[in-house]
């Protein structure tokens, strides 16, 4: 169960990043659409792990490497967007979303 700190700052860090994304990351994924769909904020606060939803998703592994690859770059932004915020910005952790995966085969198995 997530403390009301830690939901606050689950829901500051989501909308900073899908901001992040939608503009300052854009040009390095050209036709990928990015949605940060959830995140988990440790109780000590350090370490966000970031779920993301990518279309189209042909290749989602590539698309993450590459997003692992700019986590410094995206924590920088990230930093200087919720300075006032937050004292210590948080460690980034990026992993691929599969939810609407795992609805999609349910409702194939249900079809069947």
């Amino acid at each position: 169960m997530d403390t009301n700190r830690q939901q606050k700052i689950n829901r500051l860090l989501q909308r900073e990043l899908g901001e992040i994304f939608r503009v300052e990351m854009q040009p390095y994924f050209p036709g990928i659409m990015m949605t940060v769909t959830f995140i988990r904020i440790t109780p000590d606060l350090s370490v966000a792990r970031v779920n993301l939803s990518l279309f189209p998703d042909q290749h989602k592994e590539e698309t993450l490497k590459k997003i692992k690859a700019h986590t410094a770059e995206i924590r920088g932004i990230l930093g200087q967007r919720v300075r006032n915020q937050l004292r210590i910005i948080p460690r980034l952790e990026f992993f691929i979303d599969d939810t609407l995966d795992r609805v999609e085969r349910i409702e194939e198995l249900l079809k069947q």
